[in-house]
């Protein structure tokens, strides 16, 4: 079966499931609403289930490479829920401490994506570690709709200190070299951001189109930022502007890009907004501002 793309979508209906991937329709609404773009023999259950993540054919790092380790890390949080759970990985028989990654996943926890960017920042010689904020609910469930209903049930003060608990966890790996960066998608863009207000010694901070901190916060960032945006996203976009001019009047130093004609989650290469052009470059940013900031 052909892989579908955005372009095969009405933008409406690309709207649509946007707020319902966010939790700010349910499932219902999306349902009903989308049914008038559903055509011929294809239903509002089609068309839902065509924009949903195809995590085993988007894997380009398979989980038993034999160039890299892995393991399921649990760690304290006193601060938070108690204990965290994350997936750790680095290349096998790396010479001398390596920089470390935190990863972000988005609103559905350690999803079989976020594990796969994990390889594949292992791959790249980083320490990459992504804990997943659903641990303490039992974890990803392996089902997005179950995944989201989860994720609201999560406190965010909590979930939010079991992310500050897990940088502190990298921060002091034997195998690291003491530089923390993190990277995060989405919910995890938003996490990155707030990490950068909260870690005065983070190394490097990259948000893919996630939530922007308040000026107050932004102005305590002493991080490097790296700001990925999807041009046709506009609810994340709304709050990049003031942002931008509190980042601005810090001296904060940042970079910003916005792709045009992308969809919010274009970097995600397991669902039909995933652009492959837009992605490329990103990631190649990503690669270029980690290793400037956390190898020197």
């Amino acid at each position: 079966m052909t892989r579908k793309t955005a372009s095969d979508f009405d933008p409406e209906v690309l709207k649509l499931f946007d707020k319902y991937v966010h939790g700010i329709i349910p499932r219902r609404e999306f349902l009903a609403s989308a049914a008038r773009f559903a055509v011929g023999a294809l239903t509002a259950e089609g068309l839902l289930d065509a924009l949903n993540p195809r995590f085993a054919e988007a894997q380009q790092v398979a989980d038993n490479n034999p160039r890299i380790s892995t393991a399921y890390l649990e760690y304290p949080s006193p601060a938070g829920y108690g204990k965290g759970r994350g997936y750790l990985a680095r290349v096998t028989g790396a010479q001398g401490r390596l920089p470390t990654v935190l990863v972000v996943h988005e609103n559905r926890g350690l999803s079989p994506h976020i594990e796969d960017i994990v390889r594949r920042l292992a791959l790249d010689n980083f320490i990459a570690f992504a804990p997943d904020a659903l641990f303490p609910l039992g974890g990803y469930p392996g089902d997005e709709d179950r995944a989201r209903e989860l994720f609201a049930r999560l406190d965010p003060a909590k979930t939010r200190a079991d992310f500050l608990a897990a940088a502190g966890v990298l921060k002091n790996l034997p195998e690291g070299n003491g530089k923390v960066g993190v990277v995060g998608f989405c919910f995890g863009g938003g996490v990155a951001n707030y990490l950068a207000t909260r870690l005065s010694d983070l190394g490097a901070a990259v948000s893919f189109y996630g939530d922007q901190p308040g000026a107050e916060d932004a102005a305590k960032i002493k991080a490097p930022l790296l700001l990925h945006y999807a041009g046709k996203d506009e609810r994340i976009n709304a709050g990049w502007p003031k942002y931008e001019a509190a980042l601005g009047q810090a001296g904060v130093k940042y970079e910003a890009y916005i792709y045009p004609g992308v969809q919010h989650g274009f970097n995600n290469d397991t669902t039909p907004r995933y652009d492959e052009a837009a992605a490329k470059i990103a990631w190649e940013r990503t690669m270029a501002f980690l290793n400037r900031h956390l190898r020197s």
